[in-house]
């Protein structure tokens, strides 16, 4: 156990919680039927199926087969556990002609995605970043039709909003 995990984890825990924060003040609409439990993001990275192999993996000074391995197995373990990730919401059939399908995102789980991607802005103190990391990466992000259409908006409403209070400011 490395101390430098523990608090990165409390910091990410923390940041995703201030995006959720930031939507509550500024966008409450956003999460008027919100019910999910933010305060238990990613919990199951103390888990020790997970906990090691990250530490090792990010913290380790070590790249080997074996760290690599251990935490692919993390990763896809903490993916199936987690249903903010959009990685969770993808149906792999046996059949080849029926392919994957992409199964809709309840809302809970895209506000909480959302504030996972926005957790690392708000590390970095650069809120906008949000947008041009979703802007490289949405092409490589698999997500149903109507899932994508309420991420767009509600990243939409995000950016005008801290546009309209970053020109408030000035």
């Amino acid at each position: 156990m490395s101390k430098e995990y523990d608090n990165y984890l409390v910091e990410h825990k923390e940041n995703v919680r201030k995006g959720f924060d930031w939507i509550a003040a500024n966008l409450p609409r956003l999460i008027q039927n919100y019910n999910g439990e933010i305060s238990r993001h990613d919990e199951s990275k103390s888990n020790q199926d997970e906990y090691y192999a990250y530490d090792s993996y990010f913290y380790g000074g070590n790249k080997s087969y074996a760290v690599v391995h251990e935490f692919n197995k993390a990763w896809l373990t903490h993916i199936h556990r987690n249903p903010h990730h959009w990685q969770y919401w993808i149906l792999v059939n046996d059949n080849p002609e029926e392919g994957e399908i992409l199964i809709e995102i309840p809302y809970n789980y895209i506000i909480e995605m959302i504030c996972d991607w926005w957790s690392f802005a708000w590390r970095k103190g650069d809120l906008k970043e949000l947008f041009d990391w979703y802007e490289n990466h949405k092409h490589h992000i698999k997500l149903n039709r109507t899932t994508r259409g309420i991420v767009e908006d509600i990243l939409d409403q995000i950016k005008t909003k801290l546009e309209e209070l970053e020109n408030d400011q000035n």
